[in-house]
């Protein structure tokens, strides 16, 4: 198959299919003489396997990792669960960081309607138009 199948038949841009070959998640591909890559089937089930893994919340690092692992025939379910347990607790710690970010931003929301801006120190908490008092 040549680039342009391999992207359209994954539902990714040639460049994708490019870029992931340069950081090993695809093999590197055959060339004609013309110069041409070409690929062979499989190559659109990785990507879309690739794509499936990032959308479980891995790196594209951990993608190739794990695809590796897999090529090397000693992949199980037990040997690789660990990668998926550090997946959902990176997530966890990034839930509870914007649950910070959240609690500093309705509190800092709350100040300003109680007249206590801190976007702009020293400003008018009415804001421009707004009646004096």
């Amino acid at each position: 198959m040549k680039i342009g199948e391999v992207a359209r038949e994954a539902g990714v841009s040639v460049d994708t299919v490019r870029f992931y070959e340069r950081r090993g998640v695809l093999p590197a591909a055959g060339r004609r003489p013309s110069g041409y890559r070409i690929f062979s089937a499989a190559a659109v089930e990785r990507i879309r396997m690739a794509k499936a893994l990032q959308e479980l919340g891995f790196t594209l690092d951990e993608v190739a990792g794990i695809l590796a692992a897999h090529d090397g025939g000693g992949a199980t379910c037990a040997s690789e669960r660990w990668r998926l347990e550090a997946v959902v607790d990176r997530i966890d710690a990034r839930i509870a960081e914007l649950g910070r970010v959240r609690r500093n931003a309705a509190e800092a929301l709350e100040c300003c309607r109680a007249g206590r801006c801190r976007l702009v120190p020293g400003a008018d908490p009415g804001g421009p138009g707004t009646p004096a008092s």
